[in-house]
């Protein structure tokens, strides 16, 4: 972003009516940022739950004339989705379902016609928009379907560690079978792509973990290292990209070897992540590469218990707003 350049515009979802986002996008919202922030959900359901937060913050109506400016604190430009049904804090409603998916296509749709720069999710309950007869594995899955990306790769970030995830949300049983030589390059190549296009690193450098204990001690506790997982980093070494591994999971993660790594290549949900929210949970960001358009993430659930208390805390939506806000400056044109 040039310092002429009017800041770019970032649509919030403000995720399952019943959890955490709506209560969390609010607190964000009373705080200036160097974007101009858009919400969308329900005017009734944010102005209610600001009113049980005791937080002040004026939900004007969004027009996509709006000039971009940058946000002021207490102020939160809204596009309306009415509620399907009526709302509890913590109580769950599959009638709601598709409010909650309307909010995604709609910040889709945006980012794809290119009205906004990015789109920042609040959490979503997963199970509640499948008990409502819709098929969903989750955001990711939902927008490369719907942006028919034909390969899309979740990385969690903090403040100084990366870890993308060669499958997501599999069972574990699943795993070994969906890790196949076609699957582990592109994702590798995915993860590459976008941390020089979007991060602005020049030559990145990808550890990559084994799937197994100690990286399958030399094929005797497993052979995927030996069959996929090494053959694959040494053809990618083999063409100029910058691969370590597959190292063992449980070492990988020293200090001497993340000072020298851009990004991890974890092969699991479970398998990198404890790691890096142990380290950084409140900062943590969820963020989507090889979608054709930014989009990050809070990193932890809808909170159930914690909605409307006032007890969440907004930190992790304001690393990904903030991530957003970064991210945007080297967006692929």
């Amino acid at each position: 972003m040039t310092p002429d350049a009017p800041p770019p515009k970032i649509i919030l979802t403000t995720g399952e009516p019943a959890g955490v986002g709506p209560d969390i996008v609010l607190k964000a919202a009373t705080q200036s940022w160097p974007v101009h922030l858009v919400a969308v959900g329900s005017r009734e359901l944010l102005a209610s739950r600001a009113a049980a937060l005791g937080l002040s913050v004026n939900l004007g109506a969004y027009s996509a004339t709006d000039v971009a400016t940058p946000h002021l604190a207490g102020e939160l430009p809204l596009i309306d989705i009415p509620l399907r049904a009526d709302c509890h804090a913590g109580v769950l409603d599959p009638a709601n379902a598709s409010y909650v998916l309307a909010q995604l296509d709609l910040a889709m749709a945006m980012c794809q016609s290119g009205e906004t720069a990015a789109m920042v999710t609040a959490p979503v309950q997963k199970s509640v928009i499948n008990d409502a007869g819709i098929p969903f594995l989750g955001h990711t899955e939902y927008l490369a379907i719907a942006t028919q990306t034909p390969h899309v790769v979740m990385m969690l970030a903090s403040e100084d560690l990366r870890v993308a995830l060669t499958t997501t949300h599999l069972p574990l049983a699943d795993v070994p079978g969906a890790i196949t030589q076609v699957h582990l390059e592109q994702t590798l190549t995915v993860l590459h792509t976008d941390l020089v296009t979007r991060f602005g690193i020049g030559q990145p450098s990808v550890t990559v973990l084994g799937l197994n204990p100690h990286a399958g001690e030399a094929g005797h506790l497993g052979s995927e290292e030996i069959n996929t997982i090494a053959p694959v980093c040494e053809a990618m070494r083999n063409r100029g990209f910058s691969i370590e591994g597959p190292l063992p999971a449980d070492s990988a993660f020293i200090p001497a070897i993340r000072a020298k790594t851009d990004a991890y290549l974890a092969m699991y949900h479970d398998q990198g992540l404890p790691v890096l929210k142990a380290l950084g949970f409140q900062g943590a960001v969820n963020i989507s590469l090889g979608l054709p358009f930014t989009r990050t993430s809070v990193d932890h659930g809808t909170a159930l218990t914690l909605a409307g208390t006032g007890e969440a805390d907004a930190g992790s939506l304001r690393a990904a707003i903030q991530s957003a806000a970064d991210l945007s400056q080297h967006r692929p044109r």
